[in-house]
């Protein structure tokens, strides 16, 4: 060779190329991997082919894969509509059917036969049956010049006449959403199944083990699994709850590999990311880590540490208060480590590269040369705003729920104001069924705390144009810096809706009185007021400042890919079905710190903590681990996997989401994400953005040795892809021979220059 070392430096930016394709950024349209991804999925392992992930004309992946109440999603993994997704997405359903008595949350619960399934009203089963590109139907008559009312408006209208266009059964739906920034339309005809019952649930100690210490965290030792059944008509149609419906039989449902995870090993996850936003521009980034998340961040800290006290005093109140607890917790946690990981990872400074890249390929006469600095002025515009309506919305609709509540009762106002009798008794009944679920969690004690202490921070925080002057502490009698928790709490005594008895008088009055009591209670006026300011002076500029922002961002992403024609994009997520693929792959979060991709049952131990809330453990427990009673779900080294992480792409609604191998057997069950890489919902970024799983081997074990419930692992089809019936492959590189790296396609890398330099 007359040039080895030239020969070397091309083969390092070959390879660098390759490693760069397995990073496992991107949310996946599964309608169009045959054409996007298929090839990069198959060179890194995948052995099925695009067609066996998603078909309209054949059993798929994709028949598999269903939208768990419209918020997590689950998979199929019986042929009798067996559903797997995670404790935390069944929690509510788990909840309802708690008592002191009767603790499912605390012991768990195991349904012996199906006549045992507990029944779930409202609960939903949603299936995809097909996807359409309706981009040309729905941007029909737009133009480049249009304002951003104008495009909305024929937008409305274009959406209005496709959906007619669809003829769809009684239980079908179709659902049409925008993709990258409404440059293109799909539209999803759906199957919707109701009738949705609770098979089984480890106790808490197993599926929520580590609870909010180890929330976002690896390494992590969390069974978040729960399992329910679709029930279907004697057609296998969606049907009502009915005790003669019998259970589903799907077109395909997920074999379960007893081979687990080895480092390296292609993943796939397939489900339904709720939302991201990756082509943001760097001044959108800068108002969420400076402005956005310290505030919301606050707001919660403050809400969860008063729930905290009282949970801690009594069992009913933590009963009552644990779903809740962990919603707010959740996104609490979420965005200090969303925050940590932007500014690791320079988040804002990769944007601005970035910009500055964009800027300098762009003609002189391009209409896009503005954009940017557009942007950057609107961000600015809108921030304060912004601001304000996450104080508005955190504290009146996320952490305070009896104003929450006053909007349920001004819906109920208004419909008397326009309609009378007629329109309050149309929805009287939905508001007292409403109020019965509301008032069965509801303690009023730590309800007026809540407000008191967060109306402290929204007045403090907040320039005085977005506070109420009924709030300000000058008009109310209150001395600057004193608290407002003695004059909410006065406020709470006297509403009659911090009770349900209160409630339920004034809801059994004719419609005239009981409207005139509602508008007379003090929590109900201050809500309805505190409403109307917003709607007026908060949410009305900043939805203006927002139109035009998403005009801009509609122009910026399609002019992105039109710059970068190099570049491969993928819509941010919307709730819509999507694939992610990467590896098992461990990280390195920080100087001197290395995390392997694998945690085991000793880990569980290693945590256990007598008597406390987040890391007890049940005696059954213990003693199957003394006894190392594993079964067949050990590893081939004897030990017990429980979760492991790969470089799949996940957000919020991938939760429940399957972790498939290279052959379409289900390996794990996704649930969480790292905390160092929850910024990816903003900026992936392969060195630390990991998804956490639940090992489908320890899901098998807890069902079957913990809980006894081996009838349903009967149910289920157990397979062997990797040491029954699959020959392995010799390599005589022997990618792994130096192991220099704990990357496996570093290796691949170093042992491939290694060959090279020896030609």
């Amino acid at each position: 060779m007359k040039h080895p070392f030239k020969f070397i430096i091309t083969l390092i930016l070959i390879l660098s190329a390759i490693a760069n394709s397995y990073a496992g950024e991107g949310m996946w349209l599964p309608q169009l991997l045959k054409l996007l991804n298929e090839k990069e999925m198959k060179s890194m392992g995948m052995k099925i082919t695009a067609d066996d992930i998603y078909s309209i004309n054949k059993g798929s992946l994709k028949d598999a894969i269903v939208h768990f109440g419209g918020f997590c999603t689950s998979e199929l993994i019986s042929a009798k509509g067996l559903l797997l997704t995670n404790h935390h997405c069944g929690y509510d359903a788990i909840q309802s059917h708690t008592s002191v008595e009767n603790n499912l949350i605390k012991n768990g619960f195991w349904a012996k036969s199906h006549k045992d399934e507990l029944p779930n009203a409202g609960l939903t089963a949603t299936f995809i049956d097909y996807i359409d590109d309706v981009t040309a139907l729905i941007t029909a008559g737009i133009t480049d010049d249009m304002t951003a009312e104008k495009r909305q408006s024929i937008v409305d209208k274009n959406l209005s006449e496709v959906k007619k266009s669809y003829k769809l059964e009684s239980y079908q739906e179709v659902i049409i959403r925008p993709f990258f920034d409404g440059n293109q339309y799909f539209a999803f005809v759906t199957t919707i199944y109701k009738d949705v019952r609770l098979v089984g649930t480890p106790p808490e100690s197993i599926g929520k083990f580590g609870s909010d210490t180890d929330n976002w965290v690896w390494p992590r030792h969390t069974g978040d699994f729960s399992l329910f059944r679709i029930y279907a008509g004697k057609d296998n149609k969606p049907a009502d709850y009915s005790p003669d419906n019998i259970p589903y039989t799907p077109k395909h449902f997920l074999p379960v590999s007893m081979d687990g995870v080895s480092e390296g090993d292609f993943t796939m996850v397939f489900g339904f990311p709720g939302r991201t936003n990756q082509y943001l521009p760097a001044s959108a980034v800068k108002q969420v880590v400076n402005t956005l998340n310290p505030a919301k961040i606050k707001i919660r800290e403050i809400s969860l540490k008063i729930m905290d006290k009282y949970m801690r005093e009594d069992v009913a109140t933590k009963i009552k208060y644990a779903s809740k607890y962990a919603t707010i917790a959740n996104y609490w946690k979420k965005w200090i480590g969303e925050s940590q990981g932007l500014q690791q990872t320079y988040a804002v400074n990769k944007k601005l590269d970035y910009e500055a890249q964009f800027q300098k390929r762009l003609p002189q006469n391009s209409p896009y040369k503005t954009l940017l600095t557009d942007l950057d002025k609107l961000y600015t515009d809108i921030d304060q705003y912004a601001l304000a309506r996450d104080y508005y919305g955190e504290i009146t609709l996320r952490n305070v729920e009896l104003t929450a509540y006053m909007g349920t009762l001004k819906r109920l106002v208004t419909a008397y104001e326009k309609n009378g009798d007629k329109g309050y008794f149309e929805i009287l009944g939905r508001v007292k069924d409403f109020s019965a679920d509301f008032y069965k969690d509801f303690d009023a004690k730590i309800d007026h705390e809540k407000l008191g202490a967060l109306l402290d921070l929204y007045v403090d925080k907040l320039d005085e144009k977005f506070v109420p002057e009924y709030l300000r502490r000058q008009n109310l009698g209150i001395s600057d810096g004193e608290s407002y928790a003695t004059m909410v709490k006065e406020q709470y005594t006297l509403s009659s809706f911090s009770s349900e008895t209160g409630a339920s008088e004034i809801l059994n009055l004719e419609p005239s009185k009981a409207v005139a009591a509602i508008k007379s209670d003090p929590i109900y006026a201050l809500s309805s007021a505190w409403s109307d300011f917003y709607s007026k002076e908060i949410a009305t500029p900043y939805s203006n400042i927002r139109k035009e922002i998403d005009l801009k961002l509609e122009k910026y992403t399609k002019a992105q890919m039109e710059v970068f024609k190099e570049k491969r994009f993928y819509p941010d997520a919307n709730s819509t079905l999507r694939v992610t693929y990467g590896k098992v792959n461990g990280y390195k979060p920080r100087d001197a710190v290395s995390y392997e991709p694998i945690t085991y049952l000793d880990g569980i131990i290693a945590k256990y903590i007598p008597e406390d809330y987040e890391f007890d453990l049940q005696t059954r427990m213990l003693e199957l681990y003394k006894s190392r009673n594993y079964g067949p779900y050990a590893d081939k080294t004897g030990n017990l996997p429980v979760c492991f992480i790969g470089s799949n792409h996940t957000t919020g609604g991938n939760s429940g989401s399957p972790a498939i191998d290279a052959y379409g057997n289900l390996i794990g069950l996704n649930f969480d994400r790292v905390w160092e890489g929850t910024m990816s919902d903003i900026n992936y970024d392969e060195s630390i953005c990991r998804n956490i799983m639940v090992d489908a081997r320890y899901i098998l074990w807890v069902v079957d040795k913990y809980a006894g419930a081996s009838h349903l692992i009967t149910e289920m089809k157990l397979v062997y892809p990797k040491t029954k019936g699959k020959t392995k492959k010799k390599n005589s590189l022997s990618p792994c021979k130096y192991g220099i790296f704990k990357n496996q396609k570093y290796n691949f890398i170093v042992s491939l220059i290694v060959w090279a330099v020896s030609i």
